[in-house]
Formats: C-alpha cells, structure tokens, sequence
C-alpha cells in the first residue's frame, strides 16, 4: 500500500520550490505591520516582537546555513536579515517610548550573541543538531507568543495587535515545509512543522470567533467627531 510520502514523491521538485519561493514571500509579511504603523503614525496596539524575533531568527538560521554549507540558506537569511533590520528602523522611528525599544532590541542582540558564540566554539560533530534545536525551540517560541496575551484577547474579544499577516504566512511555509518533510521522510522536520502548523492554525482561528474587532482605535475617532458635531 502506497504511503502519503509515495503519493507525493512525483511532486517533489514543485513542492520544494514552492516552500522556498512561499518563505520568502513571508519575509514581506513585517510590510504590512509596517504600513499599519505608518497610517496611524505610531506603534500603538503592534508588538515588536515579530520585528527582533525575525532578526534573531535570521541571525541564527544564517549561521545554521554556514554550518551546513548551504548557499540557498545563507543568500535567503541575509536578505531576511537586511529586511528585518529596516523593520526595526520603521519601528523605532514611530515609537514613543524609544528607551523601550532599545532594550527589547538589546535583550535580543545579547541572545544572538550568546548562540553565535556557542555554535562557534561548540564541537563540530555536536553542533548541527544543538544549534538546529535551539533555532526550533526558539521558532516555536516566536510563533506561539501571541498566544500568551489569550487571557485579554478573550476579555477584549479582540485579535488587535496580532500580526495577521505573518500569522496567515506562517500557516502556509509551516504547511509547504510540513508536505516536503514528509516527502523527504524527514521526522524531524515532520514533527517541527506540525507544531508550527498547529500553533499558527490557532491563532488563525481567533480572527474567525473575533471577527472585524482587530481596529477599535477607530471608535474614539469617531465619537470626536461626533462631539464636534454637537
């Protein structure tokens, strides 16, 4: 009896450029944070989290790509780098609390620091399946961190501050890498993309049962207006 694996091994190629090609396409997902930032011209209801996350994790995968000598990952993760770096440049210029920023980058700055300079003297034969695990943990950290806000997103019965974009996108590489694991036959990175499926899958399902309530910083607008009418 055929498996899912057999199924899909004809597509392989396809698959696989298509995961590439829908991982990149999510890079520009911080565009659209960075659009709502520039149209109410502050930061107020987006976290930066994604944006210092997105550096960590292209700082980290762009070593992990040295490491295996893959050029592919190497090219993919210092464009990823470059874009999240002008991410956080839009980021602090519209933030008021600027102080803030600095450290949350710096808390950031010193996690990488401390990877990188662990892969770089960790022993050769170790370090591949230690750093790729560090990167995994901290993947599944990054992608469930909205999630720990669930409390007051259920009270307010608001998804305002979620990075849709990047939630939605996230759904979709977790899925195409999940197809390509499982054609390679691939445990590890079966069981790393389920996770981040399941996990972006969730967060999705929050825009469903509170739909059309991720703006209310509409409402004081209007009633501005509605008194300067009075």
């Amino acid at each position: 009896m055929e498996t899912l694996a057999d199924l899909l091994q004809p597509y392989k190629s396809a698959v696989g450029t298509t995961a590439a090609v829908v991982t990149v396409g999510q890079m520009f997902s911080g565009t659209f944070l960075c659009w709502d930032i520039y149209k109410q011209n502050s930061t107020k209801g987006i976290g930066i989290m994604p944006f210092v996350g997105g550096l960590i994790m292209s700082l980290l995968n762009l070593k992990f790509g040295f490491v295996l000598r893959d050029d592919t990952m190497i090219q993919v993760n210092f464009f990823g780098l470059a874009l999240n770096i002008v991410y956080l440049m839009v980021y602090f210029n519209y933030s008021s609390q600027k102080g803030r920023v600095w450290t949350q980058i710096g808390a950031g700055g010193a996690f990488s620091a401390a990877v990188l300079g662990y892969a770089e003297y960790e022993d050769p034969s170790l370090v591949e399946n230690r750093l790729g695990t560090i990167i995994t943990v901290f993947m599944f950290y990054l992608i469930a961190s909205p999630l720990f806000g669930l409390r007051d997103i259920i009270k307010k019965q608001s998804t305002e501050g979620m990075p849709f974009p990047m939630i939605l996108s996230g759904a979709v590489v977790s899925f195409m890498w999940l197809l390509y694991g499982i054609i390679l036959r691939n445990n590890f990175l079966v069981l790393q993309n389920v996770v981040a499926f399941v996990l972006c899958a969730a967060q999705l399902a929050l825009f469903v049962v509170y739909p059309g309530k991720r703006a209310p910083r509409s409402q004081p607008k209007s009633k501005s207006k509605q008194r300067k009418l009075d």
